[in-house]
């Protein structure tokens, strides 16, 4: 918990850190979606490396923040964060999605330390982070919720149900993120239900709305903190981002949303990636 925040130099090069981490979990697995997980980790670093107020060695930490990831399917970016921040040895990366292992498919906060939230059907992360926040309010705690949605994920209902009553209960301890990759399982958004403008549309359902670019650290750090420190409000945060980001065979290619990379893809990957610090 007392961990000093990083510099904004310090969360690039765990960034990079973490998408190592996720090509090679992923290819240690077999399976999993890389895509997805290296649009989010520039975002999932800050929040654990800098933003979020909570205890590795304490998870259940009452006035902790919560963070829950709500496109489930990216968790191996959660899984990295958490073992590089020391909730659970490392060790336990190369044991994704095998039988017995902490790690699954999908997050799982009954076998995960550090996971606030099962998820993995898509559209219920941000409901369930609005009842922790609205929780928040009706005890008098302090802490703050963060949801990362995913764009596909944001055809669902019940990411607009939540939309409208988070505004009505003035949840302003509550900020979503939405990994705006404009790529789903098999096209792109706009091919399968366009949900552009997201930042009219957000802002007309009363949120307090910050439009980046969700690979520039420095706009990101930015962003968390006004919308940590807003009032009266929900924030959310259009992250613009790349799926598959810092690997150049993945950037922006449908494919990778759900396959593993073999090892020589993934050497390939990691070598790519670990030029961004040298």
């Amino acid at each position: 918990m007392s961990q000093k925040p990083m510099s904004v130099e310090e969360l690039e090069k765990m960034a990079v850190i973490i998408r190592c981490d996720i090509i090679d979990m992923i290819c240690t697995a077999a399976a999993g979606h890389p895509g997805g997980s290296l649009s989010a980790a520039d975002v999932v670093t800050a929040l654990y490396f800098r933003i979020m107020r909570i205890d590795p060695e304490n998870p259940g930490w009452p006035d902790r923040d919560r963070f829950i990831l709500s496109k489930g399917h990216a968790c191996p970016v959660w899984y990295a964060a958490l073992a590089e921040r020391g909730y659970f040895d490392k060790s336990h990366l190369k044991t994704l999605r095998q039988m017995g292992s902490i790690l699954q498919g999908h997050p799982d906060m009954l076998k995960t330390p550090g996971i606030d939230m099962t998820a993995g059907s898509l559209g219920h992360g941000l409901p369930a982070g609005l009842g922790m926040a609205l929780s928040g309010k009706l005890q008098q705690k302090d802490y703050h919720v963060f949801v990362i949605i995913g764009d596909g994920e944001s055809q669902e209902g019940s990411i607009w149900e939540a939309s409208m009553a988070a505004p009505n209960f003035k949840l302003d301890n509550l900020t979503a993120i939405l990994d705006y990759n404009h790529l789903q399982n098999d096209y792109s958004v706009d091919d399968i239900m366009p949900i552009h403008p997201p930042v009219d549309k957000w802002q007309a359902f009363g949120w307090h709305v910050i439009d980046i670019d969700g690979h520039d650290m420095a706009q990101v750090v930015v962003a968390l903190e006004e919308a940590k420190s807003h009032k009266g409000k929900p924030t959310m945060i259009v992250a613009n981002t790349v799926k598959g980001k810092g690997v150049s065979y993945m950037e922006n290619v449908c494919e990778w949303h759900g396959r593993a990379p073999c090892q020589e893809e993934a050497d390939q990957a990691i070598e790519e990636l670990r030029r961004c610090v040298t």
